[in-house]
């Protein structure tokens, strides 16, 4: 149970971003901080005054999150990444990074340029940023090309060309080599390019001990206009340097796996960055790490994390080297389809972001090891239970399937799935049945589960011959288990249905009792008795509900006016004016159905004679 009052007061005192959800572990919104401690203690003390919007989304709150970064600046590229990633409904102003100015070095150039540029592109170019301060990105490309004398001008310039260009006045000032001209040659030229890609990547010292000398002799010689302007590229060379590690325009995927420990416990924290942004993270208890050293876990955690996972990233980035490293690749490597890539940073913003994710592994083991030891008892050990339970040797991925129509009418199917005991909601699908006439649910479901799995098989196909991924496709991943909605009827029907299309996936229903509530599984022909208080029969009776709302939620959203009108249209009386005043009065076709003529002609456009027309109609 998550305690608001108690988590505020573990919140860290230091820079970050926070994610608010609800009750329904939705993001609802996502927010950066200064510090985490006083800002989101500030949503919920009764004498800060908030907009009715805000506290409409505090109401709304069950627990939150936070990710602990190293400064403003990246808790403010954090905080975009998230919103763009997961579009909470209470931010309002969506960011966009592209919009924040990056600096370009057309290394494609025979005698390449600095400029700024809002977009990113793979022109094999080099891209530094995102900043968040305008001003001082133009300032530090003058500070460049100043100091180097880099080109400005957007001349196609090569050096295999004539050069009977005339030197612009740049050159004349001594703020540009001349490339046009042939003045110089490329190698020259690059030494001042590479000088500047250094000082970019934050190795500062030389020209920040250059700007301060010539400072100091402006300021000697009285030149205090010439002083004061060096003293502002000082200034603003220390803000672009201070480099952001929460994007990196490469683009590229990788996750950051870090650990802390103590006697008895350990904690892993990763993090996700897709295409280049780090979109989001996860944090592992690790128990029974008695006489094991960093290494020894470390190397446990990412042989048990990448078994079965859905998705590996081109780069895995660890604090230290692991036992058995090229192994380890050639594994994932096998599992991608295409090269994967272990690599321990030493120094630059690769370090610091396995750092930023050890620092957040050390404050979640201090704080909230006990949280995510219950978290893990109701995911990973909830499956461990229903494993052993079901004699399954690995359960990964669980699908589960239900129907719901009215009466036959609108005959609607869903799949959810969850994936190491949570909720993978991108996977859900929904199905609207095509070949069943009225209520015939296990013929529904046939056509549901004939339709996932085929559609499978074609993805797979498709996707082998484009040479991609089967993670790239919907339906292409199959689930280590089958969980029906109902007994020995729903397994039969799945079981006949993995005959027909020869697939060998174990298939689970549960057995209800005489309320209508789960009282044990059904497994190959054998009813098994499960403990009510297991986490395993928590977890089975999360994904039958979560099921079972997928499919009412679609079946509602069938039942518009235009589904409705071809029923009501039937009924002797009732024209478009007393349907809509049906539809307005009735939540439903089914409520329609089942009233009285006393409660139909209390709508005011339904005569007793039209009520009794209707009353008959269903009856």
């Amino acid at each position: 149970m998550f305690d608001i009052k108690t988590e505020l007061d573990k919140l860290p005192k230091q820079p970050g971003v926070y994610l608010m959800h609800d009750a329904q572990d939705n993001i609802i919104y996502v927010g950066k901080a200064i510090n985490l401690y006083n800002r989101v203690r500030s949503y919920f003390r009764a004498s800060v005054p908030h907009t009715a919007k805000i506290n409409k989304m505090i109401s709304l709150i069950d627990h939150f999150e936070y990710i602990v970064v190293d400064s403003d600046l990246e808790a403010f590229v954090l905080e975009n990444n998230l919103i763009k990633e997961h579009n909470p409904k209470y931010n309002t102003l969506l960011k966009d990074s592209k919009t924040y100015p990056y600096i370009r070095v057309s290394v494609n150039e025979d005698y390449p340029r600095l400029m700024k540029v809002r977009q990113t592109s793979k022109d094999k170019a080099r891209y530094f940023g995102p900043y968040t301060s305008e001003f001082a990105v133009a300032q530090i490309l003058e500070l460049l090309n100043d100091a180097y004398s880099i080109r400005t001008c957007n001349r196609k310039v090569a050096f295999s060309k004539p050069h009977n260009e005339r030197p612009c006045l740049n050159y004349h000032m001594g703020k540009c080599l001349a490339p046009c001209t042939g003045k110089v040659s490329i190698e020259e030229y690059r030494k001042n390019v590479d000088a500047a890609i250094d000082f970019i990547n934050g190795n500062d010292k030389t020209i920040l001990k250059e700007l301060k000398e010539r400072m100091d002799k402006a300021s000697e010689n009285l030149e205090f206009e010439e002083a004061i302007r060096l003293r502002d590229l000082i200034e603003s060379a220390r803000k672009i340097i201070e480099r952001q590690k929460i994007s990196n325009p490469d683009e590229e995927d990788r996750d950051v796996i870090a650990i802390a420990k103590d006697e008895n416990d350990a904690v892993a924290q990763v993090f996700f960055v897709r295409n280049g942004k780090m979109i989001g993270r996860e944090h592992y208890h690790i128990g029974e790490i008695e006489e094991m050293d960093a290494r020894e876990i470390l190397t446990e955690f990412v042989k048990r994390y990448y078994t079965g996972t859905p998705f590996v990233p081109k780069e895995v980035m660890l604090p230290f080297e692991i036992d058995d490293i090229e192994v380890f690749e050639q594994w994932l490597s096998s599992i991608k389809g295409s090269k994967c890539k272990i690599v321990v940073p030493k120094v630059g913003a690769k370090e610091k972001l396995v750092e930023l994710a050890a620092n957040n592994a050390r404050i979640v083991l201090k704080q909230d090891k006990d949280k995510i030891i219950q978290e893990e008892k109701k995911t990973i050990g909830a499956l461990n239970e229903l494993r052993k339970l079901l004699s399954l040797d690995n359960v990964v991925r669980i699908e589960a399937f239900d129907i719901s129509n009215t009466n036959g009418f609108e005959n609607v199917g869903s799949m959810v799935v969850y994936e190491n005991g949570k909720a993978l909601k991108s996977d859900y699908r929904k199905f609207r049945i095509k070949s069943v006439e009225g209520p015939d649910d296990y013929s529904c479901m046939h056509e549901v589960l004939s339709r996932r799995f085929l559609h499978g098989f074609e993805e797979r196909k498709s996707l082998e011959a484009a040479n991609l991924e089967a993670d790239y496709g919907g339906f292409s991943r199959f689930p280590d288990l089958i969980l029906m909605d109902g007994g020995r009827g729903q397994v039969n029907i799945a079981k006949s249905v993995c005959e027909e299309l020869h697939i060998n996936i174990p298939i689970c229903g549960m057995v209800k009792d005489d309320h209508h509530r789960t009282r044990g599984l059904f497994v190959d022909g054998v009813e098994i008795d499960i403990d009510t208080h297991s986490e395993a029969f928590k977890l089975i009776t999360r994904i039958q509900d979560e099921a079972h709302r997928f499919a009412i939620e679609y079946h509602k959203s069938l039942r518009s006016k235009k589904q409705v009108k071809s029923i009501l249209d039937d009924i002797e009386g009732v024209g478009p004016a007393r349907r809509n005043a049906l539809m307005r009065s009735f939540d439903s076709l089914e409520d329609i159905k089942n009233a009285s003529i006393e409660q139909l002609c209390q709508v005011e456009e339904i005569p007793e004679y039209v009520a009794e027309k209707i009353y008959n109609f269903f009856h």
